[in-house]
């Protein structure tokens, strides 16, 4: 054998070594994540279970149906385990198991609350709503331990591998980005296009599953009566609570749809996972709609509000929002309309009926690949990535903005240190004016004082539309993203949001070019950016110097 490939072949054998060496298991280490109280593992039997959640406050008399979730590995007994407080302990039922199982001593009322499968333990422990602390032990020995302070009514404590908590309400979905390559989108903007979002619903065959915020257009609840009446399956959720109540207008509507048949249901009341249901989207057989625009005139009915939406038909994409439709409509917080309205009263709300031209026309355009993002799930983090992955351009409309400090808009600033150019074009209307004015003015002095590429203006309709009610970003010119998702925290964290992600330049020309209408109908000359402006004098006093220098023979650069 050559002298090198002896050489070679004795480094591999050290190398194969080496790896072995570190693959190999050391006694007395840690196997899995690091628990709340770390523990040394017998490499002679699997790891102890671990304490993984705790639910102390139910919306019960009494706080009946707590329980304590363990992370149990595969194979484990956990009749060998005991579950106390300071003050009680529950003895663990002889079942073997392995994954993660609910512990309590009111198993029928738990295994309505979680789908994690339910052990009936013997015992008695009052979980504190103030706060406690539990141990997990064995024999003598204790191998998990957790505490938790004020735990919250309705949610459900989940503790990290360093034993804090975050609390989130019980039942709340974890829901994974959806995605799909290719297709088409139909894109359009309201008020230009109202048509185009009740296509899809008065040519359902099978289903409509609508979901919104509100639901007031006597368009759309006759286009879903008539659906009923030809045999179609018609659901719709709204929220139960929304924040100007449930108006006298959306109660005719809700009673009309009721009585043609229409399942109408609310989600909120004590079992509510969300702070608000925001989405607005429906899936109409095979084909869904998305928008940034509520069920309404001033939204859907073209009769107010600057809004984005989209048609697809991508398969993944329909089955996920079908998907999310039915885990929110088949939790507990979702109400019979005819529960939520027995008793109340309704309020008379001013209904537009403004008439805008139809500038922009709907187009059918491909796309190279869409994603279904939902809050509080994953649209938080999606949204931020693709602020920070963002090369040349971000463009971003949206009703208001919540201050300075929001995580959508420091991704956004970010972006524009790296030299990306961004444009921020905000709602004039009255209700929002004062505080979008000021962003506008703390941005363009963070421009002017960093020399960033960043712009920032309030719209100025100019007749084509009301207000602006869009959440809609423009990342690179080529990928853009609407939806219900208003920039501030609650949209994030509290509510369910839906947004669809779509990717491609000629979908991205379509929503950019919109954007560019807006925006030069809001047209500030304070708004240009700082490195522009100086550009512009540069070039002035270039042309200055060179005007000196050149004599223009006659008619030269003189029109009409």
């Amino acid at each position: 054998m050559p002298p090198g490939r002896v050489s070679r072949v004795a480094w591999l054998a050290v190398v194969c070594l080496l790896v072995a060496g570190v693959a190999g298991p050391a006694a007395g280490t840690l196997s899995g994540p690091r628990d709340a109280t770390a523990t040394t593992v017998d490499p002679v039997r699997p790891a102890d279970p671990r304490i993984a959640a705790v639910y102390p406050n139910p919306v019960a008399d009494g706080d009946r149906g707590e329980f304590v979730v363990l992370a149990v590995p595969n194979g484990t007994d956990l009749g060998r385990y005991e579950l106390a407080d300071d003050d009680g302990s529950l003895s663990l039922p002889n079942r073997t198991v392995g994954g993660r199982v609910a512990v309590t001593t009111a198993p029928s009322l738990v295994r309505n609350r979680t789908e994690v499968p339910v052990a009936a333990a013997n015992g008695s422990i009052a979980l504190a709503n103030g706060g406690d602390r539990l141990r997990l032990a064995r024999g003598n020995e204790t191998v998990a331990a957790a505490r938790y302070r004020d735990a919250p009514e309705g949610e459900i404590g989940r503790f990290d591998d360093r034993g804090a908590v975050t609390w989130r309400p019980l039942g709340e979905t974890d829901r994974p980005v959806v995605t799909a390559s290719g297709g088409e989108a139909r894109a359009f903007t309201l008020p230009d296009a109202p048509g185009v979002p009740l296509e899809p619903i008065r040519d359902a065959e099978e289903r409509i599953l609508l979901a919104g915020y509100t639901l007031t257009s006597e368009r759309v609840a006759d286009a879903l009566e008539r659906a009923a009446e030809r045999g179609v399956d018609v659901h719709v959720l709204l929220d139960g609570q929304p924040v100007d109540g449930v108006s006298r207008r959306q109660a005719r509507v809700l009673d009309s749809l009721v009585d043609a048949g229409v399942t109408v249901e609310l989600l909120g009341g004590p079992h509510g996972r969300y702070a608000y249901h925001h989405a607005k989207y429906a899936v109409a057989d095979d084909r869904a709609i998305v928008l940034t625009e509520n069920w309404k005139p001033a939204g859907t009915g073209g009769h107010g509000s600057r809004g984005w939406g989209v048609v697809v038909s991508q398969p993944r994409i329909v089955d996920g929002l079908a998907e999310t439709f039915h885990a929110d409509a088949d939790w507990r917080g979702a109400r019979p309309w005819s529960q939520v309205r027995r008793g109340r009263s309704f309020d008379r709300s001013p209904v537009a009926n403004g008439s805008y031209p139809s500038s922009r026309t709907a187009e059918t355009v491909p796309v190279e690949r869409t994603q279904l993002l939902v809050t509080p799930d994953n649209a938080g983090d999606e949204v931020t990535a693709a602020l920070d992955d963002a090369d040349d351009s971000i463009d971003v409309i949206q009703m208001r903005i919540d201050g300075p400090d929001q995580r959508f808009l420091r991704a956004t600033v970010r972006a524009a240190r790296r030299g990306v150019d961004v444009r921020i074009l905000l709602s004039s209307a009255w209700y929002v004016e004062t505080e979008n004015r000021r962003l506008v003015e703390h941005l363009r002095a963070v421009a002017e004082r960093e020399d960033l590429p960043l712009s920032a203006r309030l719209a100025e309709p100019g007749g084509a539309f009301e207000k602006i009610h869009a959440k809609g970003v423009v990342v690179d010119g080529d990928r853009v993203l609407l939806g219900s998702l208003n920039w501030n925290g609650e949209s994030i964290s509290q509510n369910r949001e839906v947004v669809l992600s779509l990717e491609g330049e000629a979908v991205g020309r379509y929503y950019r070019d919109a954007f560019e209408a807006d925006w030069d109908g809001g047209s500030d000359e304070r708004s240009l950016p700082v490195g522009v402006l100086a550009a512009v004098g540069g070039c002035l006093v270039l042309a200055v110097l060179v005007a000196r220098r050149i004599e223009f023979g006659p008619d030269v650069g003189v029109r009409g």
